[in-house]
């Protein structure tokens, strides 16, 4: 669909909305038609951060006499269909008529190809206008190429992008900081020189692409904090490219597990139900949690799982004591998303 993210750098609450929302139905353009695609080189190799141009040349036409048509431009799809690299996807810059009319033409225009293409990539599909990252509704989708073309990327000393997070996990509430670093994933070293990226977060890792560039040290290192509001999205650095990025890494920072439960008596008969309420700070919703008995000295066993709640951070769990007596028992979380593992203080109940 127009606009959609060619990154594939997804933000969780996204994703979790993609689960539960039935997607629309989308068809390409039935006013373009696209009789051939062509590229100038079926091989290419590329180094480093560097870019190589290459033709693409589209013909067909737009079944429009609209004057605001008559300087349509198109732009091309390239995807992954062998090979291992960053960039699945690529977009060709804004192909602009050469030949013909807005019914019966040629365009052309380039596609940047990155190091990290590295493998086969090929023409999947065009569309109308200059490429957009920003989603606009539109449920237009790509007019498949006929024959598509492929290009093979000879990919070298791709590059690496790691992050760093402190303090991890990060606190609720607290500021944190990101150190990123990009460095030549073929020799583990750094490029030698500053490096532009860009920084984004939430929606801006998978849309909105640009804005000005930040540049990294010699070493490939670059600092940010962040406030603790932005540790409910996602953090990410991208690799510019034109006119979308080629490669990037996204981070969605941990949070600590803390736990609390209480049961809703200390004291019940011999296998008689007893609930124990409690919540998860951050509410991690749908991850489990598990009510643990202590069996002898140290070993401590479930007995009982539950789900987080969305939105409360709550769970109800059901106790049963076996025998009478002072049956210890807590909560369990194991670590589950972006939330490390926890445990809720040990409580008791008699059993009578």
């Amino acid at each position: 669909m127009r606009a959609r993210v060619v990154a594939a750098l997804l933000v969780t609450p996204l994703a979790a909305l993609a689960l539960t929302t039935p997607a629309a139905q989308a068809y390409p353009d039935p006013k373009l038609t696209i009789t051939k695609v062509e590229l100038n080189k079926s091989s290419v190799a590329v180094s480093s951060l560097n870019t190589v141009p290459v033709k693409l040349t589209v013909t067909g036409g737009y079944n429009s006499t609209d004057p605001q048509d008559a300087n349509l431009t198109l732009h091309a799809f390239l995807r992954r269909t062998a090979g291992t690299g960053m960039a699945n996807l690529l977009i060709s810059t804004e192909l602009v008529r050469k030949t013909g009319d807005t019914q019966h033409g040629t365009w052309e225009g380039n596609v940047n190809v990155p190091s990290t293409a590295n493998g086969t990539l090929e023409v999947s599909g065009v569309m109308t206008g200059a490429y957009t990252s920003i989603d606009t509704g539109d449920m237009t989708t790509e007019t498949p190429a006929p024959n598509p073309p492929k290009l093979t990327v000879i990919g070298t000393n791709q590059p690496k992008i790691t992050a760093r997070v402190l303090p991890d996990p990060v606190p609720f509430g607290q500021g944190y900081s990101i150190r990123w670093s990009v460095i030549n994933a073929q020799t583990a070293k750094p490029y030698g020189t500053r490096l532009k990226v860009w920084l984004a977060d939430d929606n801006g890792c998978v849309e909105n692409f640009g804005g000005p560039a930040v540049l990294t040290d010699t070493n490939g290192y670059l600092t940010k904090s962040y406030p603790a509001s932005a540790s409910d999205y996602g953090n990410c650095l991208l690799l510019p490219g034109d006119p979308a990025p080629v490669g990037g890494t996204n981070v969605h920072v941990n949070h600590p597990g803390i736990v609390s439960a209480t049961p809703s008596k200390t004291s019940a008969p011999v296998g008689a139900i007893v609930p124990v309420n409690g919540t998860v700070a951050g509410a991690p919703t749908g991850c489990p949690v598990n009510l643990q008995r202590l069996y002898g000295a140290t070993a401590w066993r479930n007995v009982g799982t539950a789900k987080v709640r969305q939105a409360s951070g709550k769970f109800v769990l059901n106790a049963q004591p076996a025998y009478k007596g002072n049956i210890p028992y807590r909560v369990s979380f194991p670590a589950c998303a972006n939330f490390k593992a926890g445990v809720s203080k040990a409580f008791t109940i008699r059993g009578t």
